[in-house]
């Protein structure tokens, strides 16, 4: 992540102002770049510290990270947090040991017990993002509870190559009225035992060696992610046995001009015996109120912005997000807007939804479409929104049909 902190919708992964050697500075990140605060031997993690969601309210925690004042060879890490809401407290604990400190090969045992959003997934190797206000968080009203113990080794083989494998064992606790029909029997709770192994390739990333090792330096794209997840049925009582495979394509063009253009391709396939919890939705961004006044929230990073939640899960989806940045306008040289036109569009299926029990959805048989306009960086950061659904799943209502909501950035 760049060293300047920066949250609004759509924000490439890492930008770089010069991409030249000779004009980077070893400096001191920002504590809001990272998410992580250093206190002493122990880094606070501002993930953890404030939430809020539709189930849990308002959730406020605190966790972190031991860092190298602690130990260059082991690490403990974890948080507690509680939602006012639900009146229920979820938590983390675990730690990890460094094996190779070239490679940064670590590997790590955590047990979790927390809420997750159902149909959610994650590339593992992903580089973590934060931001001021997570998006998408505040208008999520689909949950279900889990308890995890899982143990990973991640490692860089090259600055140019990311990798984790990571075995786990969860407990499902269902929170809403859903139940999985499997063979004749209806599970609301259920456990699952998983092996993943995630690669990130970017391979137009740059690196200079320091005295702290390795740091990159510039990130550029192409990004090429790819995941594949084996459910087994027998192991510590699993119930279920599965495949899941992922591959994401991330490509940003940056241009003389001073106009940009990302394109991020997503594909998600699932097969085997696979609870709804554990499947696929679009990332959808449009809070379930009746009017559009009420559907006024922040706009997400790569959401689709006119999906409802809960309208749309799959076994099979692809998804595709283009946005073109034209040149910031001057207005004055601390006013400068940017216009952004974004498109979107996503199809999937469901090959057995009879499965699913409880909770209603659609699939995405035909070609989902929105397509929007944002004007960022008008005032203190915030600016402007807009999209429009057409195509195949164009509702009735006008109103329906719009996305109007507001954007954040933040430059330190």
């Amino acid at each position: 992540m760049a060293s300047g902190f920066m949250s609004y919708a759509q924000v490439p992964a890492i930008e770089a102002e010069n991409d030249s050697i000779s004009t980077i500075e070893e400096k001191k990140e920002h504590p809001l770049a990272t998410g992580y605060y250093p206190l002493g031997f122990f880094n606070i993690d501002f993930k953890t510290l404030i939430k809020y969601n539709q189930y849990e309210g308002l959730r406020l925690g605190l966790g972190g990270i031991t860092n190298d004042k602690f130990s260059e060879k082991f690490r403990i890490g974890g948080y507690a947090a509680y939602g006012f809401k639900d009146k229920d407290t979820k938590y983390s604990l675990g730690g990890g040991a460094r094996l190779n400190k070239e490679k940064k090969v670590w590997v790590n045992l955590y047990y979790t017990n927390d809420i997750k959003e159902i149909g959610a997934f994650d590339f593992l190797t992903d580089a973590r993002v934060y931001n001021i206000f997570e998006p998408r968080l505040i208008n999520i009203v689909q949950f279900y509870k889990y308890r995890n113990w899982y143990a990973n080794i991640t490692s860089e083989l090259s600055p140019k190559l990311l990798s984790e494998f990571r075995i786990e064992h969860s407990n499902v606790d269902n929170i809403e009225s859903y139940y999985f029909i499997n063979h004749g029997k209806a599970f609301h709770e259920y456990q699952l035992s998983e092996a993943s192994l995630s690669v990130r390739f970017s391979p137009k990333t740059n690196f200079i060696t320091t005295e702290d090792g390795t740091r990159e330096y510039y990130d550029g794209f192409p990004k090429i992610s790819a995941q594949i997840t084996q459910g087994i049925k027998g192991i510590a009582e699993s119930d279920f046995s599965y495949t899941k495979f992922g591959l994401k394509l991330d490509y940003y063009i940056k241009r003389t001009d001073l106009s940009s253009t990302s394109i991020v391709f997503e594909g998600l396939l699932a097969n085997g015996d696979i609870p709804l919890t554990h499947l696929f939705h679009s990332y959808p961004n449009q809070p379930n109120k009746p009017n559009w006044t009420g559907r006024f929230s922040v706009a997400g990073l790569r959401s689709f912005e006119t999906m409802h939640f809960g309208e749309f899960f799959s076994d099979k989806v692809m998804t595709m997000h283009i946005k073109h940045s034209l040149r910031r306008f001057k207005l004055t040289e601390k006013w400068k807007p940017e216009l952004v036109f974004l498109t979107r569009h996503a199809w999937g299926d469901m090959s057995h939804q009879n499965q699913h029990f409880g909770v209603p959805f659609n699939t995405l048989d035909q070609l989902y479409n929105e397509t929007g306009v944002e004007l960022n960086k008008i005032l203190f950061g915030f600016g402007l929104s807009f999209a429009y659904r057409y195509g195949f799943y164009h509702m009735p209502a006008l109103e329906d049909n719009i996305s109007f909501k507001f954007t954040f950035y933040l430059k330190i």
